[in-house]
């Protein structure tokens, strides 16, 4: 695998990792309207595209649900998955949710990016995924954790981006059919 590789709407799947309402408030990397917003048009660009997308929680009854600004967006996502291990892959739930959409693309988003984005992402790899890491739609409570993090991921191997150029990635052409609609989400 290189750096090179491009996401293909074809082989990915877009996973929204733990943006509960008491993360989000303690994330200080980037404005939280920044990370959602970012999260809304990677989901947006997905449903238009027929891209699955699975979505997580960690130990809701500590720290809330799915922050409220998101749900109406994930509606036809499945989730939350429910867990208590750092990584998503580690569950089992998420395990079996991940191979039944039999993508190899995993593109994450959400939170916290030196915990759970990171140890997932690094897992994936480990099992033969190719996880795109967006990071525009991560965040953490202190800016060095991300930063370390990303740098991390990068040089283990995970492909990191933005979500309006994994969104161009997946759409790939100004004819393809969903192009107006895709752009709209984007802008």
């Amino acid at each position: 695998m290189t750096d090179a590789q491009l996401s293909e709407a074809s082989l990915a799947v877009l996973v929204v990792v733990d943006v509960q309402e008491k993360m989000l408030q303690a994330v200080t990397t980037s404005p939280a309207e920044s990370i959602l917003s970012a999260i809304v048009r990677l989901v947006g660009a997905a449903r238009i595209l027929e891209i699955p997308v699975l979505y997580t929680e960690q130990y809701p009854q500590g720290l809330g649900p799915t922050d409220a600004r998101l749900l109406p967006t994930l509606k036809e996502a499945k989730g939350p998955l429910i867990k208590s291990t750092c990584s998503c892959w580690r569950d089992e739930s998420f395990r079996n949710a991940l191979q039944q959409t039999e993508r190899e693309h995993v593109i994450l988003a959400g939170l916290e990016s030196h915990v759970c984005i990171q140890q997932t992402a690094l897992d994936l790899l480990r099992v033969d995924y190719v996880p795109f890491v967006t990071v525009d739609a991560i965040g953490s409570r202190r800016p060095v954790d991300t930063q370390v993090a990303i740098e991390r991921m990068r040089r283990a191997g995970v492909i990191v981006s933005t979500a309006e150029s994994l969104i161009f990635e997946w759409i790939e052409r100004c004819d393809h059919p969903q192009f107006k609609e895709v752009l709209r989400v984007v802008k």
